[in-house]
């Protein structure tokens, strides 16, 4: 086995990558107040770390069906991202893990479904896709843009309740959301299954790379325990890496960590949108946010309470939400016909731009 995940680092240049793992545990151990280069040396580490989860990830997923590959896909590749958010979690920067929530949601329903539809656009003239499993998951994002919403509007509307009401608030949604995702999973996978089957339209191929499944559990396990101590390193140094290129930790969260973050289900979404599996790429990228929503900000929530210096709410900056519900919108209204064209995804990487510009040139105040 040991063969066969050599020989797909030696033909992969992305995984040459690799390199930068050693390299970067030895610049911190030699060069610790050396931020810009530490912050650089982590992503440059970060992204083939990633690349091995998503192959390892396509080799399960390429035993089920597109539907459940999507979701699998989604499930697994949002490892990265919350490994990362618990290390900024640790180490108190809640705008850093509030920014990087809302930019994985607004990545993976703009940018991962964006460029999915506009790479496969380019391919194939119309593509199809399973109209109920797209409505399905943008139903779940909407329910969490409803749950990240309140307590924002609320702290907004009227300040008299105070911190301890917020934070009350937010566990209790935290706890509905973990609920909604649960059941939400029983009726795509159990009771309603054959409502999320893959279509018929995609392209078949031969797996030839594709791992068995103990390799690639064992490169899950092993390639989670690197991304850990590597976010440690990235947490660490991104504060003053991002002054030194100008960038705001809210930017660095959302644009940053979550296109680094991102890279395992962006390169199964893109893949699979060349091969007319398009299943696969709308199950990662609506599935994938609706799981940060529902799943990840939730537990993140409870996990600051024993890992944080202090409870962290889902209080997000204004801007945040309306990014968060735009975004959930659009992905609502592209994909309720349940087919696509390239100029879709165009439409959706404008809508991206627009928000990492702004954020950009308008942060938002420290919370």
């Amino acid at each position: 086995m040991l063969s066969l995940l050599l020989r797909d680092i030696r033909g992969n240049p992305l995984l040459w990558l690799l390199i930068f793992v050693p390299v970067i545990f030895a610049a911190e151990k030699l060069a610790p107040e050396s931020h810009t280069a530490l912050f650089l040396l982590s992503v440059l580490a970060i992204v083939p770390l990633a690349a091995l989860l998503s192959h390892a990830t396509e080799s399960v997923a390429a035993k089920t069906g597109d539907a459940v590959g999507g979701l699998l896909s989604a499930t697994l590749g949002n490892l990265t991202e919350l490994v990362m958010a618990i290390a900024a979690l640790a180490a108190g920067q809640y705008m850093l893990v509030k920014a990087s929530i809302a930019g994985v949601i607004v990545t993976k329903t703009l940018f991962t479904l964006g460029v999915s539809f506009l790479l496969g656009g380019t391919k194939h003239h119309v593509q199809e896709y399973n109209q109920v499993s797209a409505r399905f998951s943008a139903g779940l994002l909407f329910l969490s843009t409803i749950g990240l919403l309140v307590p924002s509007a609320v702290a907004d509307a009227d300040r008299a309740p105070g911190a301890a009401i917020t934070q009350t608030l937010s566990l209790g949604i935290a706890v509905l959301l973990i609920v909604a995702y649960v059941m939400g999973m029983f009726y795509s996978l159990k009771t309603h299954r054959e409502l999320f089957a893959g279509g018929e339209h995609a392209e078949h191929e031969e797996h030839a790379s594709v791992w068995p499944v103990s390799l690639a559990l064992a490169v899950l396990g092993g390639v989670t325990v690197l991304v850990s101590l590597v976010s440690e390193v990235f947490v660490d140094s991104v504060q003053k890496a991002a002054e030194t290129f100008g960038m705001s930790p809210a930017f660095v969260g959302f644009i940053v960590v979550a296109l680094v973050g991102g890279v395992p289900e962006m390169a199964t979404a893109f893949s699979g949108a060349r091969k007319n599996r398009l299943d696969m790429s709308v199950g990662i990228a609506l599935g994938g946010g609706a799981q940060i929503s529902l799943l990840v900000a939730p537990l993140l929530v409870f996990l600051s309470y024993v890992m944080g210096p202090t409870p962290m709410d889902l209080q997000f900056w204004p801007g945040a939400v309306v990014m968060i519900l735009i975004a959930t919108l659009t992905a609502a209204l592209v994909t309720n016909s349940g087919r696509s064209t390239w100029f879709v995804g165009v439409l959706m990487l404008m809508v991206y731009l627009i928000f990492a510009l702004t954020l950009y040139l308008l942060p938002p105040q420290a919370q």
